[in-house]
């Protein structure tokens, strides 16, 4: 599955792969609810746009099982609360409005080590927990001559 798509042309991108494989591959779109630049996704209005546009329908090698959004990164439960909320409101309405008459879209990713008991509380049916697992990421800067 893949749980960042944000664009139209990515669905395209990830359905001429999965011709040239014979697969069907499971995409969840990415929902930016956060109040931080640095995360990326669909706001409400391309998302609509997106699930509106005929040439979705061509796109016979995906599957959008869902949404998928990261909070902002901040000790304010109340406020990732309400950003855990707001997109499982548009999950709840999306799944009337678009996909009545399937039942794979069925996934809701929110809630990551740091937030994942609010995004269950909130309707989450995925996290991601990596850096409880795996420990947080280590980056390491080398110099041009260490190559």
């Amino acid at each position: 599955m893949i749980q960042s798509v944000d664009s139209l042309n990515l669905l395209k991108e990830i359905n001429k792969h999965a011709v040239k494989n014979n697969r069907v591959i499971d995409c969840l779109l990415q929902v930016h609810i956060a109040d931080e630049d640095a995360k990326f996704g669909f706001d409400h209005a391309e998302l609509i746009e997106v699930l509106r546009d005929e040439s979705l329908s061509e796109l016979q090698h995906i599957r959008i099982r869902g949404l998928m959004g990261i909070a902002t990164n901040t000790d304010n439960e109340k406020h990732i609360k309400e950003e855990f909320y707001e997109l499982k409101m548009l999950f709840d309405g999306l799944k009337v409005s678009f996909f009545r008459k399937t039942d794979t879209f069925d996934t809701l990713s929110m809630g990551m080590s740091s937030d994942y008991n609010i995004a269950i509380e909130q309707g989450s049916n995925m996290i991601r927990v990596g850096s409880t697992l795996f420990g947080k990421r280590v980056t390491k800067h080398f110099k041009a001559s260490e190559g």
